[in-house]
This record gives C-alpha cells, sequence and structure tokens, in this order.
C-alpha cells in the first residue's frame, strides 16, 4: 500500500528539488535542530525568527493559507514536501502555534485578520495557544480565569499552565497569547467566555518556564490587571467556546494533526534499524521472534495512524466537512505513540534509556527523548477520556452528538 501523500509527479519532484536546495544554501549548519529540543538556544531562537519570514516570503511558512493574508496559496501535497524537505535538513518549523491562525481565519473580523493573521503567517508575530487553567485540567468549560469591561478596554486576569511554546530567554517567548477567558460569570457554560488575541510584551503578563520530565517547552502564564482594546476580542463576548470549538476541532485531529503529520515516523524507521543492525551471538536483534513481532507491530501501527491523519488531512484541506474521521486520527496518534514507545523500550531494553551524551546511545540517543515524551500523551491536546468522548459524539454512539466545528478551507484543494 502507498502510504505517500505527494503524488510522483514531475511538478512535485521539481517543487521538492527546489525546497531541498534552497535548504541546503540557506541554513547555516550550527543553527540546526538539535537532537534534543532543550537545545534550542536564544541565538537560535533570534535565527530562526528571521529565517521564518524568508520562509513566509516564498509561501512555504504557512504553505495552504491564502496568499492575500501571507500564505503560499498551495496544495497539501506542497505542504507535506515542504514538511518532510524540513525535517530531513534539520529546519526549525513554525515558532507559532498552528491553531490561532486558523481560529483567526473563521471567526475574525477583515480587520482582525490585518491586524494578526497577517502577522503570524508572514513571521512579523509569533503566538502559542493558552488554555488549560492549574485547577480546570481538560475541562475548558470551567474556565475561571476572567475579562471584565472598563469603557472600550477589557482588564483580564488569571494563570495557566503548560502553555507550549519555543522561545527561551526574557526577550523570546510569543508576541500574543490566543485564547478564552470568562467574561461573564452568571450566564451558563458555554455561554459565559470571551475568546482574546493578548500582547505578551505589555505589562501585568508573565510567563516562566517549566522545567518537566518531558521537556522545557511548557509554561506557566499570569495575568495581571492585562488591559486589551476591545477589537482584541475575536467574536462576540459570549461566544468564546464556539470560536474556541475552531481552535479544539485542530487540538483534537481536526487537520489531521497539520503538515506535520505527513512526515515519516522517524522513531519507528530508528527502531527497524536497530533491530536489523544490532548483533547478539553473531546473529540480528531481528531473528528474535518476539523482537520481529514488536517491531512488526510498530510498523503496521504507526502506518496505519499515518493513515488515519492523512485521511483527516486530506478532507480538511479539500474543504469537506469531517465526521468522526479527526476524532479518530487523535485518539489513534495517542494510543499508537503510546503503544510504540513501550515497544522501543523493550526491544532497546536499556540502551533505550540512554541521552544523547552517551556515546552508547543508539541513533544518538532520540528514542530517549521520545520515551520521555511519551509520558505526555495521554494527557497532550486533551486527554484519552476526553479524546474517546469526542470520537463516541461524533460517531454517534453517545448519549449526546455533535458535528465538527467550522474551519477554514485551505489556499488551493489537496491533491488526490
Amino acid at each position: 500500500m502507498d502510504f505517500d501523500l505527494t503524488p510522483p509527479t514531475e511538478e512535485m519532484e521539481k517543487f521538492r528539488q527546489e525546497v531541498r536546495t534552497w535548504l541546503e544554501e540557506n541554513i547555516a549548519e550550527e543553527m540546526k535542530e538539535s537532537l534534543d529540543a532543550d537545545e534550542f538556544t536564544e541565538e537560535k531562537y533570534w535565527y530562526w525568527r528571521e529565517k521564518h519570514k524568508e520562509l513566509a516570503r516564498k509561501g512555504w511558512l504557512n504553505p495552504t493559507y491564502p496568499k492575500e493574508y501571507g500564505g503560499g496559496g498551495l496544495t497539501g501535497a506542497h505542504e507535506a514536501v515542504i514538511v518532510q524537505e524540513m525535517r530531513r535538513a534539520r529546519a526549525c518549523p513554525n515558532l507559532s502555534n498552528r491553531r490561532p491562525p486558523e481560529t483567526i481565519m473563521v471567526w475574525g473580523t477583515e480587520e482582525q485578520k490585518q491586524k494578526f493573521l497577517a502577522p503570524l503567517l508572514t513571521a512579523q508575530m509569533t503566538c502559542w495557544q493558552k488554555l488549560t487553567e492549574p485547577s480546570s485540567g481538560s475541562d475548558l468549560a470551567s474556565y475561571q480565569s476572567t475579562a471584565v469591561r472598563d469603557g472600550d478596554d477589557w482588564v483580564l486576569n488569571g494563570s495557566n499552565v503548560f502553555i507550549s511554546g519555543r522561545g527561551p530567554g526574557p526577550a523570546g517567548g510569543p508576541d500574543y497569547l490566543f485564547g478564552p477567558m470568562l467574561t461573564d460569570p452568571q450566564a451558563p457554560r458555554h455561554r459565559n467566555l470571551g475568546y482574546f488575541a493578548i500582547p505578551v510584551r505589555g505589562p501585568g503578563v508573565e510567563i516562566r518556564s517549566m522545567n518537566l520530565i518531558v521537556g522545557r517547552d511548557s509554561h506557566f502564564v499570569f495575568l495581571n490587571d492585562v488591559r486589551v482594546p476591545g477589537d482584541h476580542l475575536i467574536g462576540g463576548d459570549h461566544q468564546g467556546w464556539q470560536v474556541l470549538s475552531t481552535q479544539l476541532e485542530q487540538e483534537h485531529g481536526g487537520d489531521g494533526g497539520g503538515g506535520q503529520a505527513l512526515a515519516p515516523d522517524q522513531s519507528v524507521e530508528n527502531l527497524i534499524t536497530y533491530a536489523r543492525q544490532t548483533k547478539i551471538n553473531g546473529r540480528s536483534l531481528g531473528s528474535d521472534p518476539l523482537v520481529e513481532q514488536s517491531t512488526e507491530e510498530a510498523y503496521i501501527d504507526s502506518h496505519i495512524d499515518k493513515l488515519f491523519s492523512k485521511r483527516a488531512y486530506w478532507i480538511h484541506e479539500s474543504g469537506s466537512q469531517l465526521a468522526h474521521e479527526g476524532g479518530l486520527s487523535h485518539l489513534s496518534d495517542k494510543v499508537c505513540g503510546i503503544r510504540n514507545a513501550n515497544r522501543v523500550r523493550d526491544v532497546m531494553g536499556p540502551y533505550g534509556l540512554l541521552g544523547i551524551k552517551d556515546h552508547l546511545a543508539p541513533h544518538g540517543g532520540t528514542q530517549e527523548i521520545q520515551l520521555r515524551r511519551a509520558i505526555a500523551l495521554s494527557h497532550l491536546a486533551g486527554s484519552l477520556n476526553i479524546a474517546k468522548v469526542v470520537l463516541a459524539r461524533r460517531m454517534g454512539i453517545s448519549r449526546t452528538q455533535e458535528r465538527a466545528a467550522p474551519m477554514r478551507t485551505s489556499g488551493a484543494k489537496a491533491a488526490h
């Protein structure tokens, strides 16, 4: 079965070579991505802030968004090529969270698209999404951080945890946070929130890094009397849950994981190589029936998971309506990631726990990073129970049913 979304046409091969050549000629070796994302320095951060502006001018940073807002107007197949080649070149992906731009595209006014969307797509600004609170976990409808109207402005107070993003140092971090705030404590759930663009550089915003076993790309966020203008409210002041639902639609697999889901599963490829090349008593490790079975299961699970992701991605990029496909992709990605992390640990044994600084670590220690990050998969982008509930509702087998939230259509149709 062919798992490649990019058709082997002359046009696509020519485009691939164009992207590959540009990346080879325009990325400094010392600025390429390290195996461990925690080694992302402030120097690299500012280098890539500028490099992403160059990529945006070529239409390669946000390839499927419309050109009029700074996207590339390209197809999902083009995006697949760009993602694959950037990984091959160890290029740093977009420093902005990919979800708020989609939300602005659907819910923002034309003025807000010019004010927020265009600078994000052209890398003039960066953003993170601001969701999880310390006391609410996955129950975003119980949000407690408040937004109080004061004349034409809003005054924001609250805190968040596990906010993902890259940008070390006091000068790093995003330019904007996007997320919900409680605008009306007396209103019922799902009708009591507003969705805000929150500037980070102004007074009252504090971001602290969280040093977790999964890495240092998670943060505390504290808002203390942060004043934002009225045009930073996207949607109505009681419409935040509906706006947020578009963001959560992506979070729960509505875009198949974005273009990043189209790249090969390097951890499984490394596992296969390890099983083939590692010798014990003159025989390959993969000749052991149990090792062979675990490795084959990892390969099969990974490719099935990719098929689910590619299906959801294609539906999203073609502008069609998703039903249960995004939820299935999201749940599969979580379960598959946990299973395969366990298989890597079982096959590699103690060697799988050696870090990047140990010369005995297979594949430079990438699997040790993967094993640590797999710990978060049951909670990342919503917990496992939330993923199951979303899927059940979309399949019509839950007590309540729901349809997918509105999402943008891409700048060009995805290739069949």
